[in-house]
C-alpha cells in the first residue's frame, strides 16, 4: 500500500469541516495506513473518499506529478470490486480454507499491473477490454473444480467513489446480471492461483501496448510488491 505524507486535516478543516468530522477522518486515515481499507464500514470508506475528493492533488512544485500504478483509474476501479468481494457476505461465509476464484484472478491481474507497470494511458484501458472475455474463461474453469455459488456482483456498484461513476461492472455488459461465484477449497486455490499467475502475467504483457517493447521478465513466484 502507497503511504501518504499525512492525513491533511489542517487543509479539511480550512474547507469547513466540524472537529468533530476532522477527527473521524484522522482515525480512519490512520487506520488505513496501518491495515488497509477492507474492514471498514461502507460508511467510513465513503468518508474517506468524500475527503479525498474535496482535496487538491498534491504536486512537487516542478509541474504535475506522474500518477503512480495504483492511482490510476484502471488499477483502482480493479481494486474496488476486489475489496467488494473480499468485504461481501459470499466470501465471508466460506468455510475454513476455502476462496472464491474471483478475489483470486484480480489478485493476480494487480500483481501483473504492479510488476510490469504499464501506462494505463487510453491506448492501453482500451486494449484492457480483452481482460472481460479471460477471466469469464478463468472462472469457468475454476467451477469445474469447486462449488459454485450465488454472488451479487452489481452490490459494488452501489459504492463507487466519486471519481468512478463511469467505472463499470466487474463482469462487464455481457455479464453484468450473472451470479456464479466458484469456490475452491485449499488446495484447488493454490493450483488454480499457481496456474493463472502464469497465464495473467503472459496476457499482461501481450495485451497492453505500453509493454509491446518490455523485455522484463515474469516476476519471481513470491514476488508481491
Amino acid at each position: 500500500m502507497v503511504k501518504e505524507e499525512g492525513s491533511r486535516a489542517e487543509e479539511l478543516r480550512a474547507l469547513g469541516w466540524s472537529a468533530e468530522e476532522v477527527r473521524t477522518y484522522e482515525e480512519l486515515w490512520e487506520y488505513r495506513q496501518r491495515w488497509g481499507a477492507i474492514n471498514l464500514e461502507p460508511e467510513e470508506r465513503q468518508l474517506l473518499r468524500k475527503a479525498e475528493a474535496l482535496l487538491p492533488r498534491r504536486t512537487s512544485g516542478r509541474g504535475p506529478q506522474r500518477k503512480t500504478i495504483r492511482e490510476k483509474s484502471h488499477y483502482r476501479w480493479l481494486s474496488h470490486h476486489l475489496e467488494a468481494l473480499r468485504a461481501g457476505a459470499t466470501e465471508t461465509s466460506l468455510l475454513e480454507g476455502e476462496c472464491g476464484a474471483w478475489p483470486i484472478l484480480l489478485e493476480e491481474e494487480l500483481r501483473a499491473l504492479r510488476y510490469y507497470q504499464p501506462v494505463l494511458g487510453l491506448p492501453d484501458t482500451l486494449k484492457s477490454k480483452a481482460f472481460f472475455p479471460e477471466r469469464e474463461r478463468w472462472a469457468g474453469e475454476a467451477a469445474q473444480i469447486g462449488r459454485v455459488l450465488q454472488h451479487d456482483f452489481s452490490a459494488a456498484m452501489a459504492d463507487l467513489p466519486a471519481d468512478g461513476s463511469r467505472w463499470k461492472p466487474l463482469r462487464g455488459d455481457a455479464h453484468a446480471a450473472a451470479s456464479d461465484y466458484p469456490v475452491l477449497d485449499a488446495q484447488a486455490a493454490a493450483a488454480f492461483r499457481s496456474r493463472v499467475r502464469a497465464e495473467i502475467c503472459a496476457f499482461t504483457r501481450a495485451t497492453y501496448p505500453s509493454l509491446q517493447d518490455s523485455d522484463k521478465p515474469e516476476p519471481p513466484s513470491d514476488w508481491d510488491g
